[in-house]
């Protein structure tokens, strides 16, 4: 039997090591503020500045090609493409949460 996945608990603790794991997931980006601005990994970006991460809130965007989202497990969900399932469970192993 999978056990229930806790995406709000999950979401919070990566909130709080965010600037840490966009460090990693990110590396050429730059925080300005409270947002973390990166090329997009994911397409031939040539800009800093049109991804970006909200680090108080997990929101992101790609102003260039629309593709957005709402929180930290849909952010690692997008850029390592998995369902939102995968991306939570792998989150939260990484920050160390029993799901």
């Amino acid at each position: 039997m999978k056990s229930s996945l806790d995406f709000d608990k999950i979401n919070r603790a990566a909130l709080h090591a965010l600037p840490v794991l966009l460090a990693r997931w990110l590396p050429n980006g730059k925080r300005r503020g409270r947002r973390w601005y990166a090329l997009n990994p994911l397409r031939n970006d040539h800009r800093i500045g049109s991804f970006s991460v909200d680090i108080a809130s997990g929101r992101w965007a790609d102003f260039a090609t629309g593709d957005t989202g709402g929180d930290v497990v849909n952010l690692y969900a997008y850029l390592r493409n998995l369902g939102q399932g995968d991306a939570a469970r792998e989150l939260a192993r990484l920050l160390g949460i029993t799901p």
